[in-house]
């Protein structure tokens, strides 16, 4: 660090501080101050530094007396290591002195152990016979103890023989031989204890004392195989047989005995018993039910705790009863099979009928699923698979059996009540859908929407068929009407059917479609409009074959024919009223529906009728005319008005019958305002069909016509017309050319 720069920056520093503390020279009076000021920081700095660099020195102090110890101590170890080092070259003399020592101790250790287990080894034979026998009369507590008497002699003796140091293996041969058959004896108390396990839930309800025996047993042999092991761990000796393990035998008996009485709850087959699973499955949930009260209630007070038996027995029948129903899945299932396997692992299993029962309480989801995941959705699948090849089969079948009763020369059946023609299709169709609901409420929701989406779907696809069916009905129909006598009745049917299945359609929604659900929602309106579409359509098939009767009336409308005659319409009336005879036997709904399609239509053919150039008459008799007109205007209104569905008031399309009457008598030069209230009710009428109408005025020339049309056209407001009857301009179009 240079010094002098120091200083340099030190002196600039001051300078600065100097000019912005005295800017001015009326300051100079407090330069005193400032200098008092600047000589106490002064002060305070140096007092700073000097406490800094007597704490640096404290410390340094401290450190050089540390390290003047820890010298001292490094060479009082040093002193102390040579004193052991002179001491430890005296110890491989020691060692070899006490040879002779240790092998008297040898000696004396393997007398003693022969002497302590001498009565042992002389009564080896009849100790294992008498032990034997004990096992034969099921006295197991004398028999294990004879036998650990036995296997302890053996287990020093070897053990005496491994503490060698130079081990002979013909010896450890002789002595194993001598007491092989404490081997036997073992195995025998092993075979025995085997056969009290297996049969525990039997036992435990007449002599739960042989079962807290063979327990006691079982819990010694776990404390001499940890012995044994801890042993080994110190000495590297391990004894013949060890470690038994007979716990995690009892376990694996007890595992074994419930898996034989799963395997052994099925007492029927397919071939049987058509109810084969429903019985096999209630036999089992019986006895699983039952075994494990046994457990609980007998059981627990006779295995030790830190067995937690019952637990452990709810797990091995947990796990016993997966294989089961996975096997009978595996073998394949049939129909509603499916339906009972899959409810009784939702609901039965985990409910209150097994595992949540009222003496178990056990929560079946802490044992994870009693079917793989994936099984259980593979068996779902199947499930729909098979309700869709029955919804497929069973519609089939309806239809060509509404068909048939189409072409079989004979009328539709009735409603007592009502008197409306109908058929059981639609209720039998919501009430096999309904059935299959019910069916897989009981499994669980997310498989009853499944279900319900698929129903809806295979409803959509009998609609399409069904109108296909009805197509190929009414073409066979008008290509000969007198072949099928009773078209319109059974299309009336078709029109009540069609309009049930969506009433039907919206009750089912109403009792199975989760209201938090907005997935797959477009299938039910796919189905709403299937339908809707469909009565539609049938109804204009209706209305169709009125019409072809009509159509020569109708076609003789404004001909010379009809200006002196009232027969026309008199005849479209009468048989308009004599269809609408037959269609009472609509629903009301559709009987609305249809006479306002009627209405519509009759209005539309007959403003066709006024607009297609075939008279054409001086003012005076137009006149006459459209007296006629309105006079035929309110006859059809009367007509509809007495069916008690026309519509009534302005929204009437008859009224528009009456409105272009008018236009045939108003003045000339009006035309114009009268133009502009017609455009501000009806907007949709064109320019062509406004000529054809006064084409019937052969007083006024057709230019003229046309310059006050496009007049009143140029100055309309483009406005959307709130008159309902509007369209109907729209719908009605000519190929021919105006003059």
């Amino acid at each position: 660090m240079d010094l002098q720069e120091l200083e340099k920056e030190a002196k600039e520093l001051a300078i600065r501080d100097v000019k912005n503390m005295l800017p001015r020279s009326g300051q100079l009076e407090k330069v005193d101050q400032y200098r008092n000021r600047i000589s106490r920081k002064k002060a305070s700095v140096e007092s700073q530094l000097k406490t800094a660099m007597q704490n640096q020195l404290d410390g340094v102090r401290v450190g050089l007396k540390q390290l003047e110890s820890c010298l001292t101590n490094i060479q009082d170890i040093k002193s102390w290591m040579t004193e052991v080092e002179e001491l430890l070259s005296t110890v491989p003399e020691i060692n070899d002195a006490l040879d002779p020592v240790r092998d008297e101790n040898t000696k004396h250790s393997q007398y003693a152990t022969a002497m302590e287990n001498l009565k042992h080894i002389f009564t080896v034979q009849s100790s294992v016979a008498k032990t034997m026998q004990w096992i034969e009369e099921d006295k197991l507590l004398h028999a294990h103890q004879c036998l650990s008497d036995l296997e302890n002699s053996r287990d020093d003796l070897l053990f005496e023989l491994h503490k060698l140091p130079k081990q002979y293996v013909h010896d450890k041969i002789t002595l194993k031989r001598y007491f092989e058959k404490v081997e036997t004896v073992s195995q025998e108390l092993e075979r025995k204890i085997r056969l009290i396990l297996n049969r525990t839930l039997n036992t435990v309800r007449k002599e739960p004392t042989v079962i807290v025996t063979a327990l006691r047993i079982i819990e010694r042999e776990e404390k001499s195989d940890q012995f044994a092991i801890a042993q080994q761990k110190q000495t590297g000796f391990m004894p013949p047989g060890r470690p038994k393990q007979w716990r995690k035998m009892a376990m694996e008996v007890l595992n074994k005995s419930v898996l034989q009485r799963i395997e052994g709850s099925k007492l029927e087959e397919r071939v049987d018993n058509k109810l084969w699973l429903v019985r096999n499955l209630e036999i089992a949930r019986q006895f699983i039910q039952e075994d494990l009260r046994v457990v609980k209630s007998l059981c627990v007070p006779c295995f030790p705790p830190h067995y937690d038996i019952f637990n452990e027995y709810v797990k091995m029948y947990h796990s016993a009863l997966s294989k089961y129903l996975e096997e009978i899945v595996m073998q394949g299932l049939e129909g509603n099979e499916y339906v009972t396997i899959l409810s009784w692992i939702t609901n039965t299993y985990t409910g209150a009928e097994l595992m949540a029962h009222a003496e178990l309480k056990v929560d079946a989801a802490t044992l994870g699923p009693l079917i793989k995941p994936e099984l259980l959705k593979q068996m779902e699948t199947k499930y729909l698979k098979t309700m869709e090849n029955n919804y497929e089969d069973w519609m089939t079948k309806t239809l060509e059996t509404e068909k048939q009763d189409w072409q079989n020369g004979s009328p539709p059946d009735e409603e007592d009540q009502e008197k409306y023609y109908h058929t059981s299709a639609p209720v039998i169709i919501f009430q096999m859908i309904d059935q299959n609901l019910q069916v897989t409420n009981t499994i669980h929701a997310e498989l009853t929407f499944s279900a319900l989406v698929l129903s809806i779907q295979q409803v959509v696809v009998y609609g399409r068929k069904y109108r296909v069916g009805i197509y190929e009905f009414k073409e066979a129909h008008f290509r000969d009407r007198t072949r099928l006598p009773y078209f319109t009745q059974h299309m009336i049917t078709i029109v009540n059917n069609c309009q049930q299945m969506i009433e039907l359609a919206h009750q089912m929604k109403q009792l199975y479609w989760p209201k938090s659900r907005t997935d797959h929602y477009e299938h039910f309106q796919e189905l709403i409009s299937t339908f809707q579409q469909l009565r539609d359509e049938a109804a204009s098939f209706l209305l169709e074959e009125a019409l072809i009767d009509l159509d020569d009336h109708f076609n003789e409308l404004f001909t010379t024919k009809w200006t002196t005659s009232s027969v026309t319409v008199d005849t479209i009336c009468a048989t308009l009223a004599d269809y609408f005879n037959d269609y009472n036997h609509l629903r009301m709904i559709n009987f609305e529906y249809v006479i306002q399609e009627a209405q519509k239509i009759a209005v539309k053919r007959y403003l066709r009728a006024m607009l297609s150039k075939r008279i054409s008459k001086p003012r005076q008799e137009c006149h006459v005319l459209a007296k006629k007109v309105n006079e035929e205007a309110n006859q059809l209104r009367g007509l509809f008005d007495e069916t008690g569905c026309g519509t009534r008031g302005s929204d009437s399309p008859i009224n528009i019958i009456s409105t272009l009457a008018n236009l045939l008598t108003c003045d000339f030069e009006m035309l114009v305002l009268d133009l502009h209230t017609l455009f501000a009710n009806y907007p949709s009428i064109s320019e062509d069909q406004l000529m054809r109408l006064f084409y019937i005025r052969s007083d006024i020339k057709a230019n003229e016509v046309k310059e006050k049309i496009q007049d009143a056209m140029r100055s309309k407001k483009s406005t959307v017309s709130h008159d309902k009857q509007d369209a109907i301009f729209k719908e009605i179009v000519f190929s021919d050319r105006l003059w």
